[in-house]
């Protein structure tokens, strides 16, 4: 004889252990199997809202952080402006002053370590120029040397170039000065 017919709950299930009827609540009941197992009451978790999620921070920043019940955001160390318009500080060298060049996305001096020795760097509108320092030669990217100075040779001044002298006459050099003579067969001053 099955002794479970009549000994259970509605909604609740019987077995056998022993010749003995166990009763046990369905999946999703609970209560008393012998008397009335009820449904399991829904619990409804709490919406808990995530002031990050969506990310409000924009491009070029660093990750959120929730703080309380706000999201706080900051550009990254090589950026410029506020969240969420984090930007680079120039993407060109016209949005850089005249005397700096846009290089890795920042407005910098363009000349450091870019000349050789004895050479200096000018910037003109963003581009850096090397010149040999005044007095030197050569590769102002490698290195400028010394021009070498030769003495200057004393001008030998010929008294008779051009000729003082008149028409019909001859210039000769007297101790460093012009001596004019008529040619032959002629005379004057």
């Amino acid at each position: 004889i099955d002794p479970c017919p009549g000994v259970c709950a509605p909604s609740a299930d019987c077995s056998v252990r022993n010749h003995i009827p166990t009763c046990t609540c369905r999946p999703g009941y609970i209560g008393d199997p012998f008397t009335a197992c009820t449904l399991k009451p829904l619990t409804i978790e709490p919406v808990v809202s995530d002031p990050c999620d969506p990310n409000p921070c924009g491009p070029n920043s660093n990750p959120p952080r929730t703080i309380g019940d706000r999201c706080d955001c900051s550009c990254q160390p090589t950026m410029i402006g506020s969240p969420p318009n984090c930007r680079p500080e120039c993407l060109v060298n016209s949005e850089c002053q005249s005397n700096q060049a846009c290089i890795g996305n920042r407005c910098i001096d363009p000349c450091p370590g870019l000349c050789g020795v004895n050479a200096q760097c000018r910037i003109k509108n963003h581009v850096p120029i090397c010149v040999c320092l005044q007095g030197y030669d050569g590769d102002p990217f490698i290195q400028c040397n010394l021009v070498p100075t030769t003495p200057a040779k004393p001008e030998i001044i010929d008294p008779c170039r051009p000729s003082p002298c008149g028409i019909n006459a001859k210039c000769t050099e007297r101790n460093l000065a012009a001596a004019c003579t008529c040619l032959p067969f002629l005379f004057g001053d």
